[in-house]
């Protein structure tokens, strides 16, 4: 450095003198530098300022003016023991100031006080270095350190080496160049090494090349915008392993000098695995309590096996797992009880896939070595393989890998448990890249798979029952299309438990002889099955009443007896009521008697019976809504027919109504339910079903067909179809043509035999039946014969031509004839078993003038006309 001047400059000059700029050259070549910014300088207060030979201050920089607080123009010319040594420490100074300017350095600690400050309010670290003037004369400069801020950096360096070095989770100091300049203990204790030994590496040293990207980015960042990055989480192996993988949590804020200039970037880590652990764990529990509450919610809400099965994929795929399939043993699915499903000791029974389903792909699941197997297929697995094990013990197997596209990582097969009973085995696959298979994952799966296997097992004893309730059902009701002799015929059935589909209304087409037919529809009170078996058991009473031909009041009459002997006939004895619209306004009168509705079989019915030859049909009524009568262009109206009683109440006798029917009118007999709701009067539903049968007058031309009549009824009317049974009987009015009629009177005389035979032969060779005219002559002689012998008055005949040829002969006689088997030396009496032998059916019913005794043939379909046995006619005798 160049000589100091012999005498001082104040500040003031010196401020006015040029010095060179860091480009411009000095004398001897030297280059003048300045310090960057953040320099220790920056942190420690320097001053300095020089004394001349006589021991005054000659010299006194800036830092001195900002360190005791006094300007150049008062401290320059001054003694300085005198302005800032206290008085009784002034003599020493001036021992050193003399000592020191005969040539000898010094350096100590020097108490100062400001001027006019009495109290000692400074410190300061002195070291004088003599100086010659230029004219050899002794002077010094003095360098002053404030010592207050030496202890504070001192504290600082303290406290950022305990904090850095000291601290449980590494540290790391990034420079400008995003190098590690300085690391901690700890880090270097987590990724081996000494401290020094980090310094100049980089983050894709440490981390994964996406990783450390991301963590380059952050802090290139944080270096250039000053934002601070916190918990920011990286995923990487843990130093000196592959597979174990480690999760950091960073923290980054950039360092700056004490001018403020940015330095570099601090980052502070710290192993979050086993929180990020629980936290997984926390989020899994989560998770399967949320699957289990949605599989609660959503599996189980149909009681069909194959719909309650995808219910369970709907809910485990994507969530739970990537594929999943359920298997169903066939036994199950064929309703097969003697099949002991799930018991079978080896678990390769067959089972049927019933439901698949994949967020990965739409290709059927296929084990290694196996055929695909499809949804509704049919299969088996192998004894020794891994389901066919989970379905022996009832325990779920975990299986890795295995199948045939390699797309699967692990599988669990689960077998579904309800009522220690196995009934399938669901399979949950986890695709190549997802998390494998845990004990919490087995567990729940376990769970999902047994609440699937109860709502299962649910379903298919509701289908068992609900099969069981159906055959009863069609059972009670009559099969397919009903036929009739001039009649056609509609009908619906629509049971108000929609869970068992049966109930207490029926209705029913029973062919009665000479082409006459009865129509019946009823009403138990209740629904249900126990309404159900109460409607079959009447329903087989009516059509055994029926077989008997008895006249629709006389039916219903038996019925009455036989219903009250269904119930309790102590609670209804005694107890007269007047005849109700409908079973529930029974119910509200028995209950207002005191009677328990529970413990009696009450029902409704109508019971007629129509004849096509005059068509004529006589009704009766026990408790039943009245029919409902639609003449060719008339409005519909409701038939006056007296209610009666209900069935099981007794006490009254049932009245009967006979009412001609026009050719083409349309009856409809039904039950409550069609009519009655309690959202509107009973009124108001009967005036809605006359309006809804009644077609419209704009549309003359054909009538629509019976099944539509009822299909528009059911769609138009409010039915709120599941408050009760619907029962609907439609039939269209078409007669008997007076051309399949032949009706003859004939006297009581021996030759109307003969004439009988005539008159029989003419009508069928006109109704070209040549095949039956002997058949028929011969029975035809054998009842007229009987009439004549055992009958009273005169004698009709009468031949139907419908479906079958009906042969009638009416008398005025009571007794009804009766067959016997004759004895080997009886010259007679094998007559009715001549007609019982070569007849398709006989019988005789009571008419209100005697009686009448017909046969019936089936009519000639183009083939030879079968003739009765040897062994059958000689069974006669």
């Amino acid at each position: 450095m160049s000589e100091i001047p012999a005498r001082a400059r104040t500040p003031e000059q010196r401020r006015g003198e040029t010095r060179p700029t860091a480009a411009e050259g000095a004398p001897g070549d030297i280059t003048w530098q300045s310090s960057p910014p953040g320099s220790i300088y920056d942190y420690i207060k320097v001053a300095s300022f020089a004394l001349g030979p006589d021991g005054l201050i000659d010299q006194w920089s800036l830092r001195a003016e900002q360190l005791f607080g006094i300007p150049a123009r008062e401290a320059v010319g001054k003694d300085p023991i005198e302005a800032f040594v206290p008085a009784d420490l002034r003599a020493a100074g001036h021992r050193k100031v003399a000592e020191i300017l005969d040539g000898r350095e010094w350096t100590g600690v020097v108490p100062f006080r400001m001027p006019g400050d009495r109290a000692l309010n400074g410190i300061a670290e002195v070291y004088v270095m003599p100086t010659e003037t230029e004219h050899g004369d002794r002077a010094a400069v003095c360098i002053v350190v404030d010592v207050r801020a030496l202890r504070g950096i001192e504290t600082d360096l303290a406290a950022s080496q305990a904090i850095f070095g000291q601290s449980p989770f590494g540290f790391l100091l990034f420079g400008t160049d995003l190098k590690v300049q300085r690391a901690n203990r700890r880090f270097a204790a987590v990724f081996g090494g000494g401290a020094d030994e980090h310094r100049g590496r980089t983050v894709h040293d440490y981390l994964p090349r996406q990783e450390a990207e991301r963590m380059q980015a952050a802090l290139r960042h944080v270096l250039e915008t000053g934002e601070s990055v916190t918990d920011m989480q990286l995923v990487g192996p843990a130093p000196g392993s592959n597979n174990d993988r480690r999760h950091w949590s960073i923290n980054l804020y950039r360092v700056h000098s004490g001018s403020g200039r940015p330095i570099g970037v601090a980052g502070l880590g710290t192993d979050v695995t086993r929180r990020q652990a629980a936290a997984r764990e926390a989020a899994n529990a989560r998770r399967n309590l949320a699957l289990l509450n949605e599989a609660g919610a959503r599996i189980g809400n149909s009681l069909d096996l194959e719909t309650t099965a995808r219910e369970l994929l709907d809910v485990t795929v994507p969530v739970f797992c990537d594929l999943a399939s359920v298997d169903l043993y066939q036994g199950l699915l064929d309703g097969d009880e003697s099949a002991q499903v799930g018991s079978l000791a080896d678990g390769s029974a067959e089972l049927r896939r019933v439901a698949f389903a994949s967020a990965v792909s739409d290709a059927p699941l296929a084990d290694a070595g196996a055929t695909p197997v499809t949804v509704g297929a049919v299969h088996r697995y192998a004894f020794n393989s891994p389901c066919a094990d989970a379905l022996r013990t009832a325990r779920p197997v975990t299986i890795s890998g295995g199948d045939e596209n390699g797309l699967v990582q692990s599988t669990l097969a689960v077998p579904m448990v309800a009522h220690d009973t196995v009934v399938g085995l669901a399979r949950f696959s986890r695709a190549k890249g997802s998390e494998p298979f845990g004990d919490r994952d087995r567990a729940l799966a376990v769970e999902l798979a047994a609440r699937a296997a109860v709502c299962i097992d649910n379903a298919r004893l509701y289908r068992r029952e609900h099969e069981r309730a159906l055959i009863l059902q069609r059972s009670l009701l009559p099969p397919g299309d009903p036929e009739a002799s001039g009649l056609d015929i509609a009908c619906r059935y629509l049971p108000g438990n929609a869970a068992t589909e049966v109930g207490g209304d029926w209705f029913d087409v029973i062919e009665l002889p000479g082409h006459r037919t009865a129509l019946v529809v009823g009403d138990v009170m209740g629904r249900g099955l126990r309404a159900a078996v109460a409607m079959g058991e009447l329903r087989t009473a009516v059509r055994t009443l029926a077989l008997l031909d008895l006249e629709p009041a006389e039916v219903l009459s038996a019925l009455d007896e036989i219903a009250r002997g269904l119930g309790n006939p102590a609670h209804t004895a005694g107890n007269q009521l007047r005849p109700p619209q409908s079973p529930q306004s029974t119910r509200r009168a028995l209950q207002g008697r005191d009677i328990d509705p529970a413990e009696v079989y009450l029902a409704t019915c109508v019971y007629a019976v129509y004849d096509p030859v005059t068509r004529r049909c006589t009704f009766a009524n026990a408790g039943h809504l009245p029919p409902v009568l639609v003449e060719p262009g008339e409005p519909a109206l409701m038939l006056e027919v007296p209610p009666g009683m209900p069935l099981g109440v007794g006490g009254e006798p049932f009245e009967e109504v006979e009412i001609d029917l026009p050719e083409g009118a349309l009856l409809a007999l039904y039950t409550d339910g069609l009519v009655e709701s309690r959202d509107h009067p009973l009124d108001d539903g009967l005036r809605a079903f006359r309006d809804a049968i009644t077609p419209p007058a704009d549309t003359p031309g054909e009538p629509r067909s019976l099944e539509d009549a009822c299909d528009h009824v059911l769609n138009t009317l409010d039915t709120h179809h599941g408050e009760d049974d619907i029962a609907l009987l439609m039939a269209r009015v078409q007669g008997l043509p007076g051309e399949s009629v032949g009706d003859w009177t004939l006297p009581r005389e021996p030759r109307s035999v003969g004439r009988a035979r005539e008159y029989a032969r003419a009508q069928l060779l006109a109704w070209d039946l040549e095949p039956l005219v002997d058949t028929t002559e011969l029975l035809v002689s054998e009842l007229v014969t009987n009439a004549l012998r055992y009958g009273e008055g005169e004698i009709r005949l009468r031949l139907l031509l419908d479906r079958s040829l009906v042969c009638e002969v009416w008398d005025a006689g009571l007794v009804q004839p009766r067959r016997r088997r004759a004895r080997d030396t009886d010259e007679g009496g094998r007559g009715l078993q001549l007609v019982g032998l070569l007849s398709a059916a006989w019988g005789s019913r009571r008419t209100p003038r005697g009686k009448t005794v017909w046969f019936e043939l089936p009519l000639p379909d183009g083939g030879p006309t079968e003739e009765p046995s040897v062994e059958a006619l000689l069974s006669m005798f």
